[in-house]
Formats: structure tokens, C-alpha cells, sequence
């Protein structure tokens, strides 16, 4: 049975205090999210390229099956965009995506997957870290430690929550649906670090 240890996720996205969640070692290293405005077109053809895999491999029976009728995981089909949040709601989605998006690149996988994720992990754990220095309120980037999230992504945060309550096959399908939307998280990021330009 596939379980999946995602306190750290939760204590990031649920938690009081956006503060708690990160080692304080990181929070000195400040935010460093600019180099996000133009993600490098090398690392956009990385994450296309293991999106293709992936799907390859799942059409081939390779990776965990998804049972078409039961996988109605909408976790990324929202009435609002990331530009829709306010700045620092934006940096706190980011963050929560890319620990799903982390996790579940992380799930054991094929080969061939597992050799076309290497590239995209190593990024997206980058980007996380890089991520990690904007909760200490200094910059239009940073968020306070104390930041409530707004309505909106509360109630995602929530639907977040309950589907990382995941039994084997409700992870099969939130991998799917993760690495399915994984150019939405980039999207997401690159408007986290436009911020007003967004």
C-alpha cells in the first residue's frame, strides 16, 4: 500500500504560521523569486518533455493505473488564477504546488519516467528552496510570517489537504492530475515572481 508522508506539506500550507514551516536557516537567505520571470526554455521543454513520458508510459500500463471513472481529482481546476490572489497569496501557492508537485515526481516511477523527471525534480527542489526565503516579510515578494491566506485558497488549501489523504489509487490520480497541470505550477511561479507585472 502506497502512503505518502506529507506532514511537512500540510504544516506548510495549513499551518498558523508560515513562519514555523521553514528551517530559519533558509529565511536568511532571502527571496529569490526574480529568476523566476523568465523561466529558461531548456527547463520548460524538461518538464513538457516528462509530462510525455509520463503519459507514454501510463498509456502503456507502465506507471500506477488510473481508473479513468474513479480519477475526478479537481484540484486544479479553480474558478481563479494565481494572478487573481493577492502577492503574497500567490507565493503561498506556489509553495503548496510545488511540495505536491515535489512528492509526487518523487513517487517510484519506470525507468524511462524516472530518467525524464530528473531534470524537472532538480528544478522544481530549486525553486521550493528559492521559495523558502520569502516568508519573512522584507519585500513585495516576501510574505509575513503571520499571513493568513485569503478565502479562495483557503478552501484550496483545504481540497489540497483531503486529496493528499490519499489511498493508492486516489495517489495514482492526483500524480496524474499533478503532472497533467505541472505547466500550470511554472505558470504559477513565473506570476509569483512578476508580481504586479503578473
Amino acid at each position: 500500500m502506497l502512503r505518502l508522508s506529507l506532514t511537512p506539506l500540510l504544516v506548510l500550507v495549513l499551518g498558523v504560521s508560515l513562519g514555523a514551516a521553514f528551517p530559519h536557516d533558509t529565511l536568511r537567505k532571502g527571496c529569490r523569486l526574480s529568476k523566476y520571470q523568465n523561466i529558461a526554455h531548456k527547463e520548460q521543454q524538461a518538464v513538457d518533455k516528462m509530462r510525455q513520458e509520463f503519459f507514454f508510459s501510463l498509456s502503456l500500463g507502465l506507471c500506477l493505473q488510473v481508473n479513468n471513472h474513479k480519477c475526478n481529482t479537481r484540484l486544479f481546476h479553480r474558478k481563479w488564477n494565481a494572478v487573481d490572489l493577492p502577492m503574497s497569496d500567490r507565493v503561498v501557492l506556489v509553495a503548496a504546488e510545488l511540495n505536491l508537485t515535489i512528492a509526487m515526481l518523487e513517487l517510484p516511477a519506470v525507468p524511462g519516467f524516472a530518467e525524464a523527471r530528473r531534470r524537472p525534480l532538480d528544478f522544481f527542489t530549486q525553486a521550493r528552496e528559492d521559495v523558502r526565503g520569502c516568508v519573512t516579510g522584507r519585500s513585495p515578494l516576501q510574505v509575513d510570517p503571520s499571513h493568513q491566506p485569503s478565502g479562495r485558497l483557503r478552501h484550496w488549501l483545504h481540497k489540497l489537504q483531503a486529496a493528499m489523504r490519499a489511498s493508492p489509487e486516489s495517489t495514482a490520480c492526483l500524480r496524474a492530475t499533478t503532472i497533467l497541470h505541472v505547466l500550470q505550477v511554472l505558470d504559477n511561479l513565473r506570476c509569483a515572481a512578476l508580481q504586479d507585472k503578473c
